[in-house]
């Protein structure tokens, strides 16, 4: 072993004299420690979130939505649907209508957003009908085929109605029609065949749905539809995707894919996570400002061994790679006892949370509140990597002054005293 790593792994430890250095050095460890496992914990509840919302919000919504640019709606959409089945990277297309309404039950009113699907073809596109906790996806068609057509209500949306299965809703659109009084609102009854939980506050509560002829005739859409779903091979692939199809199909088509339509949401999930990660990192460099402390320290109380060394021959690079290495040493050993703590906290959060929740008596994360019910865990390698690489750095920039300080010492005056 070379003399600067023994010296420099030996002034870890304190003489008997001097405990009080090396109770600094454990502090310093455990602040990187502290420090790494945090920024672990919190970038694996970030990472987690994003991922549990991306399959949520993908759960409910295609990856790529084809429109046309037309106030009538897309006619012909079984021919469009065909002709977009066959372009690379297109899984499968079904057809949809979007519009507004206001339901109207025995107990309350509310604004909701209206979706007419296709019961046969709805699953080829998302995973929605996984999401039904009553009914069945085929009543609305069975519905469809009798005078009161069937409506399928999120979980939040019906208690809000305080409407269940097999109960009637009056369906009203703003877009009704004209006579001598003036515009009047078209209304039909419905009856309440299924009752969907997707988990997202936001859908549960404002989604309704409606199968595809019932949409039509309501609407007095005829034959047409607003526009055509599409499930990729790839999500991260959809705008390549979309590109093409517009070059296929040619104006007045238009696509949306997944990206775009939460845009705002997903910016500001990575916004959080680089804003979170900066934070964190003080942690870390509150933690290498004892790492400076703690080698000023030991510089000044070995001022005597260093003076020795450099009578001896020792060059000043020898010097400063001593106190390099021991200030190093703190710096990855609390690295490595952060990444373990950390690790073990994002793989268990689940447990540790429920534990936190039963102990305490409270919801860390309310359905009504936030986008999803319990904190969500991810671990992403890069993210780990980049941790630990930024610890071990600031670990290492905390040790240039001290150990050059200690390198300039003259030993003539360091002994002059002695």
């Amino acid at each position: 072993m070379k003399y600067e790593w023994f010296i420099g792994l030996r002034y870890l430890k304190a003489k008997r004299k001097q405990t009080f250095i090396s109770i600094i050095t454990i502090i310093s460890i455990a602040g990187v420690m502290v420090g790494v496992m945090t920024l672990i914990v919190v970038l694996a509840v970030m990472s987690g979130f994003e991922k549990t919302l991306k399959e949520k919000i993908l759960g409910t919504q295609a990856h790529l939505v084809l429109l046309k640019a037309s106030q009538e709606g897309m006619d012909h959409y079984e021919e469009v649907a065909n002709k977009v089945q066959e372009i690379k990277g297109v899984v499968s297309a079904a057809p949809f209508i979007f519009n507004q309404v206001m339901l109207s039950s025995e107990s309350n009113v509310s604004g909701v957003v209206i979706k007419g699907i296709d019961p046969d073809r709805v699953g080829k596109v998302t995973e929605w009908a996984h999401h039904l906790k009553a009914g069945r996806l085929q009543g609305l068609k069975e519905a469809g085929e009798s005078e009161t057509p069937g409506i399928i209500l999120g979980v939040e949306l019906a208690k809000h109605l305080g409407a269940s299965l097999n109960d009637a809703i009056q369906v009203i659109s703003p877009l009704g029609t004209m006579t001598p009084m003036g515009m009047m609102p078209k209304m039909k009854r419905f009856h309440v065949v299924g009752i969907f939980y997707s988990g997202m506050y936001e859908y549960d509560n404002t989604m309704a749905y409606v199968s595809l002829e019932s949409a039509q005739k309501f609407f007095g859409m005829g034959d047409r539809v607003t526009g055509i779903e599409i499930k990729t091979n790839n999500i991260y692939n959809v705008k390549e995707i979309g590109k093409e199809i517009r070059q296929r199909m040619g104006f007045p088509f238009w696509t949306k894919d997944w990206m775009e339509m939460n845009r705002n949401l997903f910016a500001a999930l990575k916004l959080e996570k680089v804003a979170m990660f900066i934070i964190l990192v003080l942690i870390v460099l509150v933690a290498a400002f004892n790492i400076i402390s703690t080698l000023i320290m030991v510089v000044m109380e070995k001022h005597k061994d260093i003076a020795i060394l450099k009578s001896m021959g020792a060059p000043s690079k020898g010097i400063l790679k001593i106190f390099v290495i021991e200030g190093g040493v703190i710096g990855v050993v609390g690295t490595v006892f952060g990444t373990i703590l950390g690790l073990g906290a994002a793989f268990n959060l689940e447990k540790i949370t429920g534990f936190v929740e039963n102990l305490f008596g409270f919801k860390i994360l309310s359905s009504d509140v936030y986008y999803i019910d319990k904190l969500p865990s991810q671990v992403n390698p890069l993210d780990i990597g980049l941790i630990v690489m930024t610890a071990i750095l600031i670990s290492l920039l905390a040790t240039l002054y001290p150990s050059w300080r200690a390198s300039k010492l003259d030993p003539a005056e360091a002994l002059r005293y002695e």
